[in-house]
């Protein structure tokens, strides 16, 4: 079983930086590829950013390409997410999810075992 706890949401103006925790329990967390989500109000859930169990490959929504940077340090059994140059249209609750039958990362949410409760991040114009 693996717990997943999101931190580091908050209000941002617009341009501004938010960098997100995923903290994990779990011997097995180090071996299942991780990804972000988000969803805003009236919206599906959106993939935004993966990351494979060693941290080799990482793929981004073509939205955040270049503004958001995932990583993950194992040993802590955490997963970060970095958002730079943010935007109003980046408003919404991310989750972090874990994939228990693969090691590399998956677009799809329901491929994902493991969910957090969510941060919410908000950019004001």
């Amino acid at each position: 079983q693996v717990q997943l706890v999101e931190s580091g949401g908050g209000l941002v103006q617009a341009g501004g930086s938010l960098s997100l925790s995923c903290a994990a329990s779990g011997r097995t967390f180090s071996s299942y590829a991780t990804g972000w989500f988000r969803q805003s109000l009236g919206k599906e859930r959106e993939f935004v950013a993966g990351i494979s169990w060693s941290g080799g490959v990482t793929y981004y929504a073509n939205s955040v390409k270049g503004r958001f940077n995932i990583s993950r340090d194992n040993a802590k059994k955490t997963v970060y997410l970095q958002m730079n140059s943010l935007k109003p249209e980046d408003t919404a609750v991310y989750y972090c999810a874990a994939d228990a039958s693969s090691g590399y990362v998956s677009r799809g949410s329901s491929a994902y075992d493991y969910w957090g409760q969510g941060t919410q991040v908000t950019v004001s114009s």
